[in-house]
């Protein structure tokens, strides 16, 4: 028994290890994204990084071992499904960003643990303890304490332009998402299900952007859209999608996106290197905030 608790405790702590790397690739998909987001379709750069994407992930399942092609057969239409989702956030996560700036949509970002809690609830009947809900909620408001520098009055001034409200429905698929991948599983490994959900995505934004994928001009695309492209195919895509997988097996949803509270302290980091300049000593009160709503997630995992 205690063996047992033992290795149940390692594997969350991996988990929660592959989130903390996910918070920092995800942070720059939104510093990149906005500087090439009005420079092609949403709908060609998503289909272009799924299409990569899936042939990272699907080398890297044939070089790990048999079974790929056995196991990725069963219920196809699960990836299907999984890749949709994760296919219309990548799209309006684009589309928000031709609007919405990096931090702006970083906020928004910050929404998806508590609507991953709640289909976490309605979809696996996963509970929310009071010590979970208050962890969430101390989050939150650290990283929106980061993401407006401590200034109260612009936080309450908070609003949802149009390309905000726009990644927002993006961020409720990705929310939605996070509990289907424990809902779908039939016991295949995060690589496998990975690879299944790339192609099918793939598949999809074939279909879904093929007018926008005709319509771009590829080789006169500006370098600082390929850079965003393969950042987000093989970073933010391929790696991503493992590590959400990975983390989704062995935490409950709630706490695999908390660690999107983390991504605007990585984006203000980011942006800072970028030339944007560094925030004051005001936003330190929000990273401690932050510390600490994730000490309170990693004490006493079950």
């Amino acid at each position: 028994m205690t063996d047992s608790l033992a290795g149940a405790r390692r594997e969350a702590l991996r988990g929660h290890a592959a989130m903390l790397l996910f918070s920092v690739l995800v942070a720059g998909s939104f510093s990149l994204g906005v500087r090439a987001a009005n420079l092609i379709h949403p709908e060609a750069i998503t289909a272009a990084r799924f299409v990569i994407a899936a042939g990272v992930i699907g080398g890297v399942a044939m070089a790990a071992g048999p079974g790929l092609s056995r196991r990725a057969l069963r219920a196809p239409w699960r990836y299907l499904l999984l890749g949709g989702m994760f296919a219309a956030y990548f799209v309006l996560m684009f589309e928000g960003l031709k609007t919405a700036p990096a931090v702006s949509a970083s906020a928004v970002f910050t929404l998806t643990p508590l609507m991953a809690a709640g289909f976490g609830w309605l979809l696996l009947r996963q509970r929310m303890t009071a010590r979970i809900g208050l962890a969430l909620g101390l989050g939150g408001f650290g990283a929106l304490w980061v993401i407006f520098r401590g200034d109260l009055a612009a936080m309450a001034r908070l609003h949802l332009g149009r390309g905000e409200a726009i990644y927002l429905v993006g961020c409720a698929a990705h929310a939605l998402y996070t509990p289907m991948v424990r809902k779908l599983n039939r016991g295949e490994s995060a690589l496998v299900l990975s690879f299944g959900t790339m192609l099918a995505g793939s598949l999809v934004m074939l279909v879904w952007g093929w007018g926008a994928i005709r319509e771009t001009d590829w080789a006169g695309l500006p370098a600082i859209v390929w850079i965003t492209l393969l950042y987000v195919a093989i970073f933010a895509s391929a790696a991503t999608a493992v590590l959400v997988q990975y983390a989704t097996l062995r935490l409950p949803s709630a706490k695999v996106m908390a660690y999107t509270y983390l991504t605007p302290a990585w984006v203000i980091a980011l942006e800072a290197m970028l030339g944007q300049g560094l925030p004051g000593l005001a936003v330190l009160p929000g990273i401690i905030a932050t510390l600490v709503a994730l000490l309170m997630l990693l004490k006493g995992e079950e």
